[in-house]
């Protein structure tokens, strides 16, 4: 069965927008596994727009579950990256500007800089290092080459497409890029826009996912209904869905 990991993001994303204590990013996340959540995703970007460092301290120290830690390849956040040692390290790309993440990484124009962030992750004792990127042959290619052991699909084109064929299209590009993943020996994982009526389609087209990561689409509706049912209808889309 695929594994749940909620990101929690946005509950720092809130707290922040009004430089409170609260809503708590550690606290949502506990009630996320106690709602059935298989473990918590964090991005702790430069900027420190909604995560921050004592975040990330205490959600190292609390998470039951499995720990992903979304990071750049910038110096300071690789350093605190490999002193907390997550269950699983995920680059991404990051750029400023933007409102979240947009597309994957260029690993074969960042290789030599890449490859030479996984081995460190690795030396800290990191067991899973993935690489975020689009379902594009070449970049699973460069991710096996730099020396991940997981692949993150970036999945927003399927999730933001404006037709049912075209976001058919998209979910068998995603579906070829996780066998190219498989076959090269590659953990998949995916995430970015899944949400609850896109899934479905997503779970039946593309196989091996080990592992989503979801976020923003849980946040929303928890704000509506409730951290707890909000996890659990997730938790309940991802197990009844078919591959």
């Amino acid at each position: 069965m695929t594994n749940l990991l909620i990101n929690v993001d946005h509950v720092g994303t809130l707290r922040n927008a009004r430089e409170e204590t609260f809503p708590d990013p550690v606290h949502a996340a506990a009630r996320c596994e106690q709602a059935g959540a298989d473990g918590i995703v964090f991005h702790l970007r430069e900027d420190r727009r909604h995560i921050t460092e004592r975040d990330v301290r205490l959600l190292a120290e609390t998470v039951n579950g499995k720990l992903d830690f979304e990071l750049s390849t910038e110096e300071e956040v690789v350093s605190i990256c490999c002193d907390v040692v997550p269950d699983l390290a995920t680059l991404v790309p990051e750029r400023r500007e933007e409102v979240t993440t947009e597309g994957g990484l260029d690993v074969t124009a960042s290789r030599p800089r890449l490859n030479a962030v996984t081995d460190r992750l690795y030396g800290a004792g990191v067991d899973q290092v993935s690489l975020f990127v689009d379902p594009v042959p070449a970049q699973i290619e460069a991710t096996a080459a730099v020396g991940a052991n997981c692949v993150e699909l970036h999945t927003g084109d399927f999730a933001e497409a404006s037709t049912e064929a075209a976001r058919r299209e998209e979910a068998e590009r995603l579906a070829a890029a996780a066998d190219a993943a498989h076959e090269t020996g590659l953990r998949v994982h995916a995430g970015h826009g899944l949400d609850y009526n896109n899934f479905s389609l997503f779970r039946e087209t593309v196989p091996h996912v080990a592992e989503v990561s979801i976020g923003f689409a849980v946040m929303a509706r928890a704000i509506l209904v409730g951290m707890d049912q909000a996890v659990r209808d997730m938790r309940a889309t991802v197990a009844n869905a078919q591959p």
